[in-house]
């Protein structure tokens, strides 16, 4: 595995010189992984990218019927982490934290076809090893701007004045404010003229037997005009991603590991794909591993000083979906 410093010396490289890559970095940034388009076959890697389809990535959807059965960790585990998160909440040592748990399933279904039935903006299966649907993305970088598309606030579509009770809920309202402010600090640290080009738009989501709505924001800044030279260096001057850790940034993660007490892994990190002129990026959740005792779905949610923590305990189960036509 290459150091930090040598995938960001590989990234300005390839930015430098228009080659196209796929980058894959963890939650914590401690494994980091950079092949060009052509390595991702020959390392069992596909993705699917709203304009990228890895070359060796199935054309076909599987017509196979995805079904989860959750094994849902009990109310009271969650509730001990999510008073480790609220004592330090109380403290004001975080203003958002983002908590979240391995849930055990099980399914008939494989890796592969659970990856091949997904409908989602981006889609990754990394050696059959994990699957993430995602659709969230982190940034873009097109023609000199940087956009950022943070996503915070879920609702279920079906439920009477569903639109209207999401943007009005001052739990969510504080939230995605907290999010939009830490990812706008963040872009500034690399761009110039940062502004909130839409603030807490509706994103429609479908899933096998639900349709979701989710609040998003669109950040928007200048970046400098050498910056395919730079491109290592903006990227992981913005890891890890603000709406999956929390505000302030370095003092909530410790805050996740106190409370977690496990790594997360891929989950929660990110994925790049650039095609030698552009950066699209997405967040890795909605997040499906193999480990040794079984399959994961991983979730979670953003924790404020007024969360309820049944809701959010609530909130974490119903994030357990695969979201298929």
């Amino acid at each position: 595995m290459q150091t930090q410093s040598a995938i960001i010396d590989k990234i300005n490289n390839y930015g430098k010189n228009n080659i196209p890559f796929v980058l894959l970095v963890d939650f914590l940034i401690h494994q980091t992984i950079c092949f060009t388009i052509d390595e991702l076959a020959e390392n069992n890697i596909e993705i699917s990218f709203p304009h990228f389809k890895s070359a060796h990535s199935s054309d076909v959807r599987s017509q196979q019927k995805v079904q989860i059965e959750k094994k849902n960790i009990s109310f009271e585990t969650y509730e001990k982490a999510f008073h480790v998160v609220k004592k330090q909440l109380d403290y004001g040592n975080s203003y958002l934290t983002n908590l979240t748990f391995a849930t055990p399933i099980e399914t008939k279904n494989s890796l592969q076809e659970i990856f091949q039935s997904a409908h989602a903006k981006y889609k990754i299966n990394y050696k059959n090893e994990w699957i993430s649907f995602s659709p969230e993305t982190f940034i873009q970088i097109v023609d000199g701007k940087i956009i950022s598309c943070p996503m915070k606030g879920t609702i279920d579509a079906s439920i009477e004045n569903a639109e209207q009770l999401i943007l009005q809920d001052d739990k969510e309202t504080a939230e995605h404010y907290t999010i939009v402010d830490l990812i706008r600090n963040d872009i500034s640290i690399v761009a110039t003229h940062v502004q909130v080009e839409k603030f807490r738009y509706i994103d429609t989501i479908k899933t096998s037997n639900k349709t979701l709505l989710q609040v998003s924001s669109k950040i928007v800044g200048d970046l400098p005009t050498n910056y395919l030279e730079q491109l290592g260096n903006i990227i992981f001057s913005l890891l890890p991603a603000g709406s999956i850790s929390g505000a302030p940034k370095k003092k909530t993660l410790e805050i996740i590991q106190e409370a977690e007490k496990v790594d997360r892994g891929f989950y929660t990190g990110t994925c790049f794909y650039f095609d030698g002129k552009s950066i699209d990026s997405c967040v890795l959740i909605r997040f499906i591993e193999q480990t040794s005792n079984g399959l994961v779905y991983k979730s979670g949610g953003g924790i404020t000083i007024n969360s309820d923590v049944e809701k959010e305990y609530q909130e974490l189960i119903d994030k357990i979906y695969v979201p298929t036509l």
